[in-house]
């Protein structure tokens, strides 16, 4: 089972939904970095469950207890390694679905590779609670990352039909973001929380888009084909469960435009190039050009819901009406913006840590 991620540096991830922990490991970091930890543990506390009404009501700390590579707040060479207590879980919950495969869950292909004896109780190791491990790790690059002027911040785009304002493309506010549900507009967050009440007192679930900023990336980051900067992101981005799409700059919409509309014109700002627009998303040919990158992931609903549900007893072949118990979030998008956020740092920092002989670090 493949659980590492990262060329320059490499990220490991062990555990479960309902296993005793979830381990993450980190390796390849240099010497000498800061670490705030109550930094980090505000990063983690954006996507903990069970602190809010739009979330699922699963109650956990996140809290990291790191075993080696950080001394007196700094790296000290060594991996990095840490784990995260999963103090709340229900394991009964699943015990008569056990073989009983959940619409739109990785239940029937996970099984149908592992066996059916594989635990995939709380999801196993394809749930959303693994990204806690991925925003131990990421949520410390973001702070490296900072400390090169590089900031990464997103926010909900949509929930259903109802849409944030966007960024904007050539100087993001990522400081517009609010703190306690994460839009610019207070306006459609409030709308945003109706809708999500809504669904869920329906026994129902909706997903969403989250936009996400890259901003102060130096010029000539990446490289052509495989090297792409948007190939990587994206990389990382299908890592996290339930996304489903993942578009840069103006996406899909270059379609309905020809390319004198497309096109990022330059111009001299002080003697720096830049561009007037920013329909590329701040990559050009897979290389940063300077411009902030932007880019937005689609994330689908949460598949488990109140509602029953057709499925097949997989012991039994037999045909059953599905009934769901457990605690999940009516709509999981809004504690994916800071895992959004972790993953993107992860990449960027892997990625700048190739060129930081010639020019960053």
């Amino acid at each position: 089972m493949i659980r590492h991620y990262g060329e320059n540096i490499r990220l490991s991830i062990q555990g479960a939904s309902h296993a005793p922990a979830i381990e993450m490991t980190l390796e390849g970091i240099p010497q000498g970095l800061d670490v705030d930890f109550k930094k980090l543990q505000a990063f983690m506390d954006r996507r903990a469950p069970g602190h809010n009404q739009w979330s699922s009501s699963r109650k956990e700390s996140d809290i990291p207890h790191f075993l080696s590579g950080i001394t007196d707040g700094k790296t000290n060479g060594d991996h990095i390694q840490a784990f995260i207590y999963n103090q709340n879980v229900h394991r009964n919950d699943y015990q008569e679905i056990k073989h009983i495969p959940r619409p739109g869950h990785a239940d029937y292909a996970a099984w149908m590779k592992y066996g059916l004896d594989f635990d995939m109780s709380g999801g196993g190791p394809f749930s959303g609670r693994m990204t806690a491990a991925i925003c131990i790790a990421g949520g410390m690059c973001k702070q490296w990352l900072e400390a090169l002027g590089i900031r990464i911040g997103a926010h909900i785009a949509w929930i259903g039909d109802i849409e944030d304002h966007k960024f904007d493309p050539i100087e993001p506010d990522l400081d517009a973001i609010a703190t306690d549900f994460p839009v610019i507009n207070r306006a459609s967050g409030h709308q945003m929380l109706e809708k999500i009440k809504h669904v869920q007192e329906n026994g129902d679930s909706i997903g969403g888009i989250v936009e996400c900023a890259i901003v102060g990336m130096p010029t000539g980051i990446g490289g052509e084909l495989f090297g792409g900067i948007e190939g990587k992101i994206s990389f990382g981005m299908y890592s996290i469960p339930g996304v489903k799409g993942v578009d840069f700059g103006l996406g899909f919409a270059n379609t309905y435009h020809n390319g004198s509309e497309t096109n990022d014109q330059f111009y001299l700002e002080n003697g720096k190039i830049r561009t007037q627009t920013n329909h590329c998303g701040g990559i050009l040919g897979g290389i940063s050009n300077g411009m902030p990158i932007l880019f937005r992931v689609a994330i689908k609903p949460t598949p488990s819901i109140a509602k029953p549900q057709k499925s097949i007893n997989l012991q039994t072949m037999a045909e059953v009406t599905l009934h769901i118990k457990g605690r999940h979030d009516p709509c999981i998008i809004p504690r994916a913006v800071p895992v959004v956020e972790a993953m993107a740092a992860l990449t960027i920092y892997d990625m700048i840590l190739e060129y930081s002989s010639a020019r960053i670090i």
